[in-house]
Formats: structure tokens, sequence, C-alpha cells
């Protein structure tokens, strides 16, 4: 069934149909080995929007036995020159941008993100498949003149078979980041979305195969952590594995690699980062740019300003103004263009939201707007803003992963830097002033892989992304994103002198 539409095809209520839902392996859709399938929740409603396989341990040996097979030096893929790999790579994206409109509403459908911002996350993906097409034949090794009578060079090869485990918060571009760079340097592929959203993945699965990708290369296994994750993590023929998620799930992946072969990991995980506003900031910027850096995805990002610091002078005014601002957000259906805000991912997101802000408010921090569901179905919460919050709060510690904003006083620059690095996190950071020098020190000062001056979540394919710290291991996107999919190998030649 190369890429063809499974025959029992499923339509939403919404009329966005639903084409893949079962394991794709080999370029073939098949059901689980067990026959047992997993409900998919359509987070606007919380109603059953369809069953997909429930991949597990005898789903994920098949999976890699397929990859393996297609990492074989005499395999199509591993005999395929560089830039035609690279023509395969930029094939993707071009049929990514053929289904674009589809892929959104299918992802919204799936995640509840709003529809103008799954479309986003489709074109960063379709520049980021471009971006690692074009590296496919530039990954180079170097020559080095070592002591004595040889020629020494170094070539970077593919690890192997990489696991690969993506998040919910956005499927579709986390999927990009993954496949297109371990792709990109030769790697074969068995991936698990998370079993929230695993529609857009399988989807792309399917467009990998029409693209011409061979068998073997790419394989989708949805399921859940526990089983088809952990199954992943601990294959004694996986090579790599690259997991986007909690810190929390991040230990175990890492005691798994460690109690197995030894994999070589990279982790993307959780943030608490802090947003410093300092008094000579641009105010109407500063206001709606740390609104978009927590409520963006409905605060379902890892690297959110979730702890926002705003020096003494203007803090009541920077409060008044992002209450004002949080009280006019819309939320509402996704699918409708005028909405910046959906529902929450399911309901054990939801339910763990409201549970910290009911601690907010029990540890005395002021409720100044929201702080409850919104309407009466699906997993919508309202837009919230807590100001008088404290360091040892647990609103201002632990990761919220949704609209909850948090305003926190400060008084000198060196209280502030000291207060943001007092967490076991450090993905992301941010200040916003007019004087240079001040925010350099910052922005050199602060202990985290992404520092932003004047703005928030600018991320681009060229440029690297992760965490210090507990927050991850390793680097994504850019050519340092190539580093965590290619070992380097050491060549010396023995070169004979023959006398004159």
């Amino acid at each position: 069934m190369s890429g063809a539409e499974e025959p029992n095809a499923k339509r939403s209520p919404n009329m966005t149909e639903v084409k893949f839902t079962k394991i794709f392996i080999n370029n073939e859709w098949r059901d689980s080995v067990s026959g047992k399938t997993f409900p998919n929740i359509n987070p606007c409603t919380g109603d059953l929007l369809c069953d997909v396989a429930e991949g597990d341990k005898a789903d994920v040996d098949i999976a890699v036995k397929a990859a393996r097979e297609a990492f074989k030096l005499d395999s199509p893929w591993r005999s395929m020159d560089a830039s035609d790999r690279g023509l395969l790579i930029s094939k993707l994206a071009d049929l990514i941008e053929r289904d674009a409109e589809y892929i959104a509403h299918l992802e919204t459908l799936d995640n509840g993100k709003p529809v103008k911002d799954a479309r986003g996350d489709v074109g960063l993906s379709v520049k980021c498949y471009r971006y690692y097409a074009g590296w496919c034949d530039k990954i180079q090794g170097k020559t080095i003149p070592i002591d004595g009578d040889f020629f020494c060079y170094t070539r970077h090869e593919p690890i192997g078979v990489v696991g690969q485990i993506i998040p919910w918060n956005f499927p579709l571009l986390m999927q990009a980041w993954k496949l297109a760079p371990a792709l990109c340097c030769g790697n074969t592929i068995v991936m698990k979305p998370a079993e929230q959203t695993p529609l857009s993945a399988l989807y792309i699965g399917s467009l990998c195969a029409e693209a011409g990708f061979p068998t073997g290369v790419v394989n989708i296994v949805p399921g859940y952590g526990p089983t088809a994750g952990a199954a992943i993590s601990e294959h004694y023929d996986v090579d790599k594995v690259a997991f986007t998620g909690s810190t929390e799930v991040g230990h175990i992946i890492m005691q798994a690699a460690g109690k197995t072969n030894l994999k070589n990991v990279t982790l993307e995980l959780g943030g608490k980062s802090p947003n410093i506003i300092f008094a000579d900031a641009d105010l109407d910027h500063a206001v709606e740019t740390a609104h978009f850096a927590l409520f963006f995805n409905q605060g379902q990002c890892c690297c959110a300003g979730s702890r926002t610091f705003v020096e003494e002078s203007i803090y009541d005014e920077f409060v008044r103004r992002s209450v004002e601002r949080a009280r006019k957000r819309k939320v509402g259906d996704p699918l409708a263009d005028e909405s910046e805000q959906g529902p929450q991912v399911d309901q054990v997101q939801f339910t763990k939201i409201l549970d910290l802000i009911d601690s907010g408010k029990k540890e005395g921090a002021k409720l100044e707007c929201g702080g409850k569901r919104h309407g009466d179905k699906g997993f919508f919460i309202q837009p919230t803003v807590f100001s008088g919050v404290e360091d040892d709060m647990r609103i201002a510690k632990e990761e919220i992963f949704g609209p909850v904003m948090q305003i926190m006083k400060f008084k000198t620059i060196e209280e502030v830097i000291d207060r943001a690095n007092k967490t076991v996190y450090g993905l992301a950071a941010s200040v916003f002033t007019k004087d240079i020098d001040k925010a350099l020190r910052v922005a050199h000062a602060v202990r985290a892989g992404s520092m932003w001056v004047n703005t928030y979540d600018v991320f681009r394919c060229n440029a690297p992304f992760g965490g210090f710290k507990m927050s991850g291991v390793g680097r994504e996107l850019g050519e340092y994103g190539l580093q965590q999919y290619s070992e380097i190998k050491t060549v010396a030649i023995k070169v004979t002198k023959k006398n004159s």
C-alpha cells in the first residue's frame, strides 16, 4: 500500500479526513501485532476522534529489523549518492507543501492549536527539510597532518538505526527537526509519535513512501511511552535515541541507554525560562512579547517565558497591561482564524494546569485574571495571570505547560541574574532593555541554551537549539544538528617512501 490511503479511512465531524491510523513499517500500513488500538481524542470536545493502532515491543522489534535491513552497506539507501538523498528530502518537502492546508487542519484537529499556528508549523517544517536537503552532499571530513609517514583524514558516517520519540505540543515540527537531519546524514529511523497526537506523523510517513524513500528507511510506530517508547530506548539494535519531552522521561531514556548498549542519546527537555523586563524597555513591545512568550501554543511550549521578571519601578504598570492583554485573548474554536488560543491537548494536561493554578492561590500569589475552565466542553482554560509570585512557589518552580503567566518583581541586575539561574532548567531566556551593555551582560550571565534580546521564540532551521543543565543534552537544527546524527571515523594510511 506504498503511500496509499488506508481502506478504512475515517472522517472527523468537521470533515477533515483522517487517512492513516495504522503502523507504518517498510512503506506499508499494518495493524499492531497485538491487534490493540488506542483512542485518539479531540481536545476541543473530549470526544473520540479515531482509534489508532497501538504498537508495543513486538512492533518496535519489526520496525527496528526493517530499519537495520535498510541500513546495510549494499542497500539502496546506503549506496545512494548523497546528492540523490538530498533530492528525496526535497521531494518530501514539496509534498508537504502541496498538502499544507490539509496537514494544518489535521494538526489542529489532533492537537487543538489554532489553525493559523498550525499553518506556521507546516511552513517551518518545509523549510527545515529543505535546509537539510541542501546539506546532504556537504558533510565533509578533514585531512590532518599527523606526525610520521601517514595520510590521515576523517569521515562523517551515519550512526545507524535511530530511534526518535517526539512530543505532542509541536507534532509536525518536532518530526521535521528529528527526521530531516537524521535522513540527511544517511541514518534509518524508527519513530514513535506522542500517543496524544499521532496523526500528522503518520501522514508524513505516507508522504515519505510517495516521495520514494526506500523501504525501511522511515518507520513510524504509534503507541504509549512505557511500552513502545521504552522498547525503542532499551533496544540493543537501536544505535541512538533522540527524544523531546519532559525531563522526567529524559532521565528514564538515558538510564535505559546506559543499562543496554550505551546508545547515543540527545534530549530536548523541560524549561522554566526567565523573561527579564527592565524599566528602560519599550513597554508596549515588552508587554505584547511577554504575552506571546507565555501564551503561545496554549502555553504548551518547552521554552515558554514562564518566569516573567519585571523591574520594580514599572511592575504595577506591566501587570496592569498584561492583565488587560490576557483578558482580550480570543479563546475558542481553533479552526476559526480569529482564535488565538485553543484547548489544552488532553484531560491529563488540563487537570494538571488547574491544580497548579489552585496551588498558586493557596500559596499567596494574586490571581489577576482567569484561573478557570473556559466553556463547558473540551479542555479549554482561561488565560490566567498571577502577580506577587515568589521564587519558592510551585508555579514559579514547576513547568506548568499551560496558559498561566507568573509576574515577579526585581530591583537590581545582580539580583535578577542570580534568581534567573536558580533553577534546574536552562533551555531559554530573554531580556528586554534599550541598553546594549545591560543586554549583553544578562545574555552572557544567564545559563540557557537560547537567549533572546528584545524578542522571544526566534527559531530558524540554521541556528541551533537545545538546553543547559536538566533541559537537555545535545543540540538540534543548524550544522550543529548534524553532529548528533553522525559518527566521526579517523583513517590513517601508511605512506611508503621509496628510495630515489
